[in-house]
């Protein structure tokens, strides 16, 4: 038996959605994040990108385990002196729940060319509408 490897004209991209309600975030982070790399598909090449669309709606319903609200941390510098700024994830959930869950997939896709392609498929909305009814999406499993 040959192996056969995908090439970028054979891909055939599909639309997945997953409400957040009431789900944690890291469990549902990593069903997305496998979704966009295409990892769930069975002809995954890793040299293809092949990944599908992924729609995650009500991110502010999410759900943090233990105290993660609380200590889990996002740190960044603004590139002035003195400039590291830290948020609780409480905070930042509050103040950006897309934020958060567009931060939890960015940091598990690859850090290459082919995963900053790979995250502009992941659209995030506040809300349980969207405007992707059109491409009929099917649940993200």
């Amino acid at each position: 038996m040959q192996t056969t490897f995908l090439k970028n004209e054979q891909v055939v991209r599909a639309w997945h959605v997953a409400s957040a309600k009431g789900k944690v975030l890291g469990p549902l982070a990593v069903k997305a994040a496998t979704a966009l790399m295409g990892k769930n598909k069975s002809d995954w090449t890793p040299s293809t990108d092949n990944g599908d669309f992924v729609v995650i709606t009500d991110v502010e319903g999410l759900v943090f385990t233990r105290n993660k609200a609380v200590k889990k941390i996002y740190r960044w510098h603004t590139g002035f002196v003195g400039g590291i700024k830290e948020v609780p994830l409480g905070v930042m959930h509050e103040a950006h729940p897309e934020e958060v869950f567009y931060l939890a997939v960015k940091r598990m896709l690859p850090k290459t060319i082919q995963g900053r392609h790979q995250l502009k498929r992941l659209k995030v909305y506040k809300g349980a509408a969207h405007p992707h009814v059109g491409q009929g999406p099917k649940p993200l499993v």
